[in-house]
């Protein structure tokens, strides 16, 4: 089992998307199931409707899951879990202020040491404990011996005992820790291996120990993933509004820091050739060019009438009146911006209104032409113009702008529009 995890706090980042494709391949390959886990537990920082939102991301990514699990509804397995340690005196009650620990905190900061707890209510008479009436966390005791973490992309790493303190399991108000609902829910879960942000790095160590203080015994496999520099507040909703297809953010996301076999690719190629080995143990930097250059690739590969849709329509023939601007352009957001202003009112420059206004009356009570010679032919012939005046004048006319493609080309594809293109 794998597991993707989210929190509803904010919009889904890209680095968070990589990390489900990931998670998604490599379920697919390794032929077991993906799960989707909401961290919810920090009930103030929650948005509202933010869960759903990432489970539409998911969907539109085409990242299929076996079921969705929120973290707050396992909080009474941590708490069983935590009164477990505690009977089994592996964790302890703490009654230190958030005062004293800031006090004790700074002391380590003018002494230039690494704050750790002190453990000092680590061996508190159990009399003390009793009749203790202050709020207090638990804390988890540290560990005696090295933590082994296999990882895909680090290789082994090993923590020694004295690097951890003993860290807090249940706040004061008896809600769960990040590390230890993310250990107890994998547990739970029987996740087999964790794919995420190496910022998590960490983190690990605290929820081996916190397994292996339970006694779970299975192995847990790591994936620790580079970082992906420039991009921490780049949303993946703020890349599809601004027209960036799925399908080439995917292809983008999976290529970056690692070794695809060609350039562009589909979701269902790179279940093919990806591997966690490949990843490079390098920041990979975000490079919106070169996104721009995948989506073109990818809008190229849809067909006429698919690309209509995106522009708006429904018809192949503005489907491949759209594919004669992919050249200018990345996005479906440019792109339907081009398409929009051969439809719309034209701001004619004034040293061509005279000319418009008699090709616009010409066009108008014009018959249908198959042909641009044919058509242009006849309006120069009605209208009594000269052909450059004609030229300069024309594109503006069907188009919006004088600079653009050949109007040839595009009255190929607009010619059974002509009558809502010259208003």
């Amino acid at each position: 089992m794998l597991r993707f995890s989210s929190s509803p706090t904010a919009d889904m980042h890209i680095g968070d998307l990589r990390i489900a494709l990931f998670n998604y391949i490599t379920s697919k390959q390794r032929n077991e199931d993906l799960i989707v886990r909401i961290e919810d537990t920090d009930k103030q920082r929650n948005i509202e409707g933010k869960d759903k939102e990432i489970l539409d991301i998911l969907d539109l990514f085409g990242l299929r899951y076996s079921q969705t699990v929120y973290q707050s509804e396992s909080v009474r397995f941590h708490t069983a879990m935590a009164l477990q340690l505690m009977h089994e005196k592996k964790a302890f009650s703490c009654f230190c202020s958030d005062e004293w620990l800031d006090k004790k905190r700074d002391e380590s900061k003018e002494k230039q040491e690494a704050y750790r707890y002190d453990d000092a209510c680590a061996n508190l008479p159990a009399e003390l404990v009793i009749d203790n009436m202050n709020p207090f966390s638990i804390r988890i005791n540290k560990p005696t011996e090295e933590i082994i973490i296999k990882d895909h992309i680090k290789g082994e790493v090993t923590v020694k005992p004295e690097e951890l303190e003993s860290f807090v399991i249940m706040r004061q108000d008896k809600t769960p820790t990040y590390d230890f609902a993310c250990a107890v829910d994998d547990m739970l879960n029987d996740i087999s291996i964790v794919i995420h942000s190496e910022e998590y790095m960490s983190n690990t160590p605290k929820q081996e120990h916190i397994r292996s203080s339970l006694k779970y015994d299975k192995k847990i496999e790591y994936a620790h993933l580079p970082n992906l520099l420039n991009a921490d507040t780049l949303s993946v909703k703020w890349l599809l509004e601004e027209g960036f297809l799925p399908e080439a953010i995917s292809n983008y996301l999976i290529s970056t820091g690692n070794k695809p076999p060609k350039e562009i690719f589909t979701l269902s190629e790179a279940l093919e050739w990806f591997s966690l080995e490949n990843i490079s143990k390098s920041p990979a930097g975000f490079d919106i060019d070169i996104l721009r250059h995948i989506n073109s690739e990818h809008l190229k590969m849809l067909d006429a009438k698919e690309l209509s849709r995106y522009v708006g329509f429904a018809d192949e023939e503005i489907g491949h009146l759209a594919r004669v601007y992919l050249e200018e352009v990345s996005t479906t957001k440019e792109l339907k911006s081009k398409i929009k202003a051969i439809f719309d009112s034209k701001e004619i420059p004034q040293e061509f209104t005279e000319p418009s206004a008699l090709i616009v009356k010409t066009i108008k009570s014009a018959p249908y032409f198959e042909d641009y010679n044919d058509f242009k032919n006849y309006t120069l012939k009605e209208s009594g113009l000269k052909e450059e005046d004609l030229s300069k004048a024309l594109p503006y006319i069907l188009t919006g702008t004088g600079d653009g493609p050949d109007i040839a080309e595009i009255y190929k594809y607009i010619k059974n529009y002509i009558g809502e293109i010259v208003k």
